[in-house]
């Protein structure tokens, strides 16, 4: 697999169709106005192709932005629509280079303490948190720390206003991505594992859509022993970083 971060003013028209044809193949209810607001609103996307066919079989859309919080002045890595096709799921592609991707945008562009804001749909998404961070939150063995809460709470307001529930911590959107039924549900095994098990009681609803408000920071001392081998793994696409610039919306 061949990976690629780019600015999102950079993408072509045929890379926009291909995001948005790989996103419906795998949810249903994805409408083309409520993709393409969602790409607006990012400034880089991870693509991930086939090495052999160039065909699509993965992307991540991200929001870098720099904020203030409490008086602290932190960065913050949101991410949006994300999918990798089935036939690539043998492959580490996309966490890596995700992973390696946020490193070199940090070393860019933060100017404080780097957050990761994402909401969770599925225990694939969830379980991608302990595998390679060592805290994050919220998580089943210990209660999200006050200022972690606060923070995370801020921000979701921001992002998402009404459609956020403050007291479960979950996002409902008017019209949400459901996986389609092959990939829907969580296989009873999986309940075993503890994070699997503890998704499934926080967000009985992502079958229908729901998603779970997640957070942790990104930093080195935080990595996993998985997240490290990913965090200095190199990418293809220093070129694209240098010649862009940050887009930070209003």
């Amino acid at each position: 697999m061949n990976s690629q971060l780019i600015c999102t003013q950079k993408l072509s028209s045929l890379d926009i169709y291909e995001m948005f044809v790989l996103l419906n193949k795998h949810f249903e209810g994805v409408r083309r106005d409520v993709f393409h607001n969602d790409l607006d609103n990012k400034n880089w996307v991870i693509l991930l192709r086939d090495e052999q066919t160039n065909e699509l079989k993965g992307f991540s859309t991200l929001l870098m932005y720099n904020t203030c919080f409490e008086g602290e002045n932190i960065s913050i890595v949101f991410s949006g629509d994300t999918i990798v096709d089935p036939s690539a799921w043998g492959s580490s592609a996309l966490s890596t280079s995700w992973i390696s991707s946020i490193n070199q945008l940090r070393r860019k562009y933060c100017q404080g303490k780097l957050y990761w804001l994402l909401i969770s749909g599925g225990y694939r998404t969830y379980r991608f948190l302990p595998l390679f961070w060592k805290e994050f939150y919220p998580r089943y063995d210990m209660p999200t720390p006050e200022h972690i809460l606060d923070l995370m709470q801020n921000l979701a307001i921001q992002h998402f206003g009404e459609n956020y529930d403050i007291k479960t911590g979950i996002v409902r959107f008017p019209h949400p991505h459901v996986l389609r039924n092959e990939l829907r549900g969580i296989p009873v095994e999986r309940l075993q594992d503890n994070h699997i098990r503890f998704f499934q009681t926080l967000n009985p609803g992502h079958l229908n859509g729901d998603e779970l408000v997640c957070f942790t920071e990104i930093c080195e001392e935080n990595l996993t022993r998985a997240g490290r081998r990913m965090w200095f793994a190199g990418t293809n696409s220093l070129s694209t970083i240098q010649n862009s610039t940050l887009k930070i919306p209003a």
